[in-house]
């Protein structure tokens, strides 16, 4: 296709990443359509349908699909369908599939007449194929809760798309009017509902089980996002009690033999494998055990729309390399996979509990025991044990198993050739919907990969057989063009950063030390840091961290010599006997400092930085400073909302912020 000539209605699918970004994918699209040279009748001649897909977690909602569709606008082109901008935080289906089913009438009204006469059923068919491939929502099928066949509502649609399967009465599955829901029971209404489900995706891959000699690429192989290194860890610190809430390490990474360069503020990406133990148990519940070390030959089937199979799995590779380090095995199973493992379920008490799942219907149940139960494909097999799903069904319908992405903690220009980050362990409590504990994927791998550093006492085992103060990891950069020190020196900013919030702002300061020491005649800003933390004597990060044995109290040191001008501690979960009880978060903090705050923002043109948990504090932070702004202005809350809109477009407020 050509936009530039594009007569037929078009239809935009669009995420967003990073900062309010569009996608990678999108980027040469986007770069070109902000040609200021083109003239504003240039796509006057273009009808679209937009539906942008963000998550309300972040402050730049949907802007991906904002980009384009206001640029789209700027440019003559004419809606044919209102644009959607799908939420990810409640549920995407909630805008997606109402959206969807309103495109296929809206694509009726906006083709000419005579092409609806030429066989209108077949280009909606071949544009329902082109979107059901990313989104997997088709036609849908009505399927009554009582024991009959399965009939299609769509007379339009190829009997061969038509399911025989019969149904199992729905007082099999809820047999008490007074049981609770769970994962594998339903009750009223939807136990008792006819459903709308998705059809089933057809397949396209297809796998050839070969023998055991070759070799396996290296991981690294897998990523597309930029030149990786395989660097050793030189160091691990625990930075937190171990009766600490949370537990937090720091881990130092030996990068001088590569040309590995950042900034203070920048990310960069660990490469990281699915827990091992996890791999071997879905491989015995597939039946699949004396297979894992046989390679894998993974085609594309003949007669499928698809033209090449996914990216991240290689053609040739060993079965539990796929499962180690292609494959996101904990990954929340979409809706269309649920669809398909129907297919694979003997049980007729558990096909119908997973048509319930992926209904319409049952949306509020996918939600509370799927979504927000954090349920993996393993946690399915355990709930729905006569499922068996084939690999070429993981292969299709499990993401690939992406980088973890850390803020860095340090400065190259005050530890050339190291470079540092620090992150909590991730845990998964257990709970009903999944009855075992977890670690996060890639903190629970380093936590394990260190050990032997933190306790060199213990007799850890080292499964590679070598030496375990030499173990490595794969990284890759992924720079920050925005969340960096201001270009003056002089500019005075504001960092607020708890727990391992704390992590990119050690970077700043240890830049900022170097630069006082080798530039005498600079004027440096005053730089203040807002911390907190749960308790003062578990988790106050920092406080006795040694850095190469040089620097015994951090924080205190950036303060004795200057660096840093100003120091705000807080402790969440610390008992008070003060007749006056001191600010429990980082937010009331930065309340109590509210002429400063502004001072620095508004007269000084200085910068405020904000990095931790995005939910419970850098929105309570950006509440505080809107009040701030509103009280030192005396303008109204809307007003400094304008302030507030204003300095992050001027990258003056900055944000790197997790959910």
């Amino acid at each position: 296709y050509n936009l530039e000539t594009e007569k037929d209605p078009v239809v935009i699918v669009i995420s967003t990443t990073g900062t309010g970004d569009p996608p990678d994918t999108a980027r040469k699209f986007v770069k070109k359509i902000k040609d200021t040279t083109l003239p504003p009748d240039h796509f006057a001649h273009l009808q679209y349908g937009l539906l942008g897909l963000g998550d309300s977690e972040y402050t730049f909602f949907c802007n991906g699909g904002k980009i384009v569709d206001r640029r789209l606008q700027e440019l003559g082109a004419q809606h044919f369908y209102n644009t959607g901008l799908a939420d990810d935080c409640v549920g995407l289906e909630l805008v997606v599939d109402p959206w969807i089913d309103g495109l296929w009438l809206a694509l009726k009204e906006a083709f000419p007449l005579q092409k609806e006469k030429e066989g209108m059923s077949s280009v909606v068919d071949a544009v329902s194929s082109s979107l059901s491939a990313g989104l997997h929502v088709v036609h849908e099928l009505n399927l009554s809760s009582e024991v009959q066949n399965l009939k299609l509502e769509d007379k339009g649609v190829r009997s061969s798309d038509v399911l025989s399967q019969k149904l199992v009465d729905v007082n099999l599955v809820a047999s008490t009017t007074d049981a609770k829901p769970s994962l594998v029971r339903s009750v009223p209404p939807v136990s008792q509902s006819a459903l709308n489900i998705p059809a089933l995706p057809p397949e396209y891959i297809e796998v050839q089980f070969q023998d055991t000699h070759g070799e396996n690429p290296h991981p690294s192989s897998l990523i597309s996002e930029g030149t990786t290194f395989e660097v050793p860890v030189t160091k691990a610190v625990q930075l937190t009690r171990e009766d600490a809430i949370k537990t937090a390490l720091l881990l130092e990474l030996d990068i001088e033999d590569t040309v590995f360069d950042y900034q203070p503020g920048d990310a960069f990406c660990v490469i990281c494998p699915n827990n091992v133990d996890e791999v071997e148990e879905l491989l015995r519940i597939l039946g699949l055990s004396e297979k894992g070390e046989h390679f894998v030959c993974v085609k594309v089937k003949q007669g499928t729309k698809k033209k090449a199979h996914p990216q991240h799995v290689p053609e040739r590779s060993t079965l539990k390399f796929i499962l180690t380090w292609c494959l996101e095995i904990r990954a929340i199973p979409k809706k269309a996979f649920l669809r398909a493992l129907v297919e694979c379920t003997s049980d007729v008490g558990e096909k119908r509990r997973l048509q319930e799942l992926c209904s319409r219907q049952g949306a509020s149940d996918y939600t509370r025991f799927i979504r927000e139960s954090n349920v993996c494909l393993l946690d399915l097999l355990h709930a729905f044990p006569t499922c068996k799903p084939s690999l070429n069904l993981l292969i299709e319908h499990l993401p690939k198993l992406q980088a973890r992405s850390y803020s860095v903690s340090s400065s190259n220009l005050y530890q050339p050739g190291k470079l540092c980050f620090v992150f909590n362990i991730v845990e998964f409590p257990a709970c009903p919907a999944r009855p075992v504990s977890r670690k996060g994927v890639c903190t629970g791998w380093l936590a394990e990969l260190v050990a032997p550093l933190l306790h060199p006492g213990k007799n850890t085992l080292d499964t590679k057989g070598g030496s375990s103060a030499t173990e490595k990891i794969s990284i890759f950069a992924r720079p920050n063009n925005t969340f960096h020190l201001p270009a003056d020196p002089s500019v005075p900013f504001m960092m607020v950063g708890p727990g391992t919030g704390i992590s990119p702002f050690i970077g700043f300061l240890q830049h900022r030390q170097k630069l006082r020491e080798e530039h005498t005649d600079w004027e440096f800003g005053e730089t203040w840091l807002f911390f907190g933390c749960r308790h003062q004597d578990r988790d106050y990060l920092f406080k006795q961290v040694h850095y190469l044995a040089l620097i015994l109290d951090e924080l205190r040191c950036f303060l004795e010599n200057g660096t840093l001008t100003h120091l705000k501690v807080c402790f969440s979960r610390d008992s008070s006997t003060a007749e006056v009880a001191p600010p429990k978060y980082v937010q009331d903090v930065v309340r109590l400092y509210a002429k400063e705050v502004a001072r620095v923002l508004l007269k000084e043109r200085g910068y405020f930085y904000v990095c931790g948990d995005k939910k419970h504090m850098a929105d309570g932070v950006s509440d505080a400073v809107v009040d701030i702004l509103s009280m030192e202005m005396e303008a109204d809350k809307l007003e400094a909302m304008k302030i507030l809109a204003m300095l992050r477009e001027a990258k003056r407020y900055l944000q790197d912020v997790w959910s």
